[in-house]
C-alpha cells in the first residue's frame, strides 16, 4: 500500500505520485513522517525541505517555502504558494540570494526579511544537492 502525494500551487499541480513515506517540517510540530495508514493530519509547513520516498527508495526533494500539509485516507496534499523541485532550482541564483541575505544580516542582525531570504536560499541549495 502506498500514499498518493500531490504538491499543489495556486496555478497547478507541480508534482504527483505514489510514496512510501513523506517527511515534512511543521511549524511548532517539528519533523513529521507520513506513512500509509497515518491518522488524519493538517499542519502549517515551515520553510524546509520535504522528502518523498517511493517504494523503490527513490527520493523526490522539494523546497517548500511555507504552506500546509493535509493527510487523510493515505493521501498527502502539500499546498504551497512557493515550492520547487530539486531539479528545477537555479543553484547559482540560490547562492547569490544566500550571499545577499547574509550581507544584509551582517548589516542588521534583526532584519527578518533577510533572515527569511537566507532560510529560503539554504533550503533551495539543500534540495538541489549543492
Amino acid at each position: 500500500m502506498a500514499l498518493t502525494v500531490q504538491l499543489v500551487s495556486p496555478e497547478r499541480v507541480l508534482w504527483e505520485g505514489e510514496a512510501q513515506i513523506v517527511v515534512a517540517r511543521t511549524i511548532g510540530g517539528g519533523d513529521v513522517a507520513f506513512e500509509p495508514g497515518h491518522a488524519p493530519f493538517l499542519g502549517a509547513l515551515q520553510t524546509w525541505p520535504v522528502f518523498v520516498r517511493d517504494e523503490s527508495g527513490n527520493e523526490t526533494r522539494i523546497a517548500s517555502h511555507g504552506g500546509f500539509v493535509q493527510v487523510d485516507n493515505d493521501r498527502v496534499i502539500i499546498l504551497s504558494d512557493i515550492a520547487e523541485l530539486g531539479g528545477d532550482i537555479d543553484v547559482d541564483r540560490a547562492k547569490a540570494a544566500l550571499a545577499g541575505a547574509e550581507s544584509a544580516l551582517a548589516a542588521d542582525a534583526d532584519d527578518a526579511n533577510a533572515a527569511a531570504a537566507r532560510q529560503r536560499a539554504r533550503v533551495r541549495l539543500e534540495v538541489a544537492g549543492a
